[in-house]
């Protein structure tokens, strides 16, 4: 878990690169803009969302993913 605390923000990117493969290989979409649209939906979909919330001892992010049941708390320094 403390690893992704520090790079959550990378799951986006990864996830429209890998669904833009997936789309251009397997569904065979060889329009690059209808590629590009549905990997960044699907991406953002399934990116993690962070809030921040303020608490007694500071304020913190939380981070929540979409099939993911608990929230993970981040310190914000």
């Amino acid at each position: 878990m403390k690893l992704f605390k520090k790079t959550y923000w990378l799951i986006n990117p990864i996830l429209i690169a890998f669904f833009m493969l997936i789309l251009d290989k397997i569904f065979l979409i060889e329009e690059i803009w209808i590629n590009g649209m549905i990997a960044v939906s699907l991406a953002y979909i399934l990116s993690p969302r962070v809030t921040m919330v303020d608490r007694q001892n500071g304020e913190e992010e939380q981070i929540k993913l979409l099939f993911f049941n608990k929230v993970i708390n981040n310190k914000v320094k």
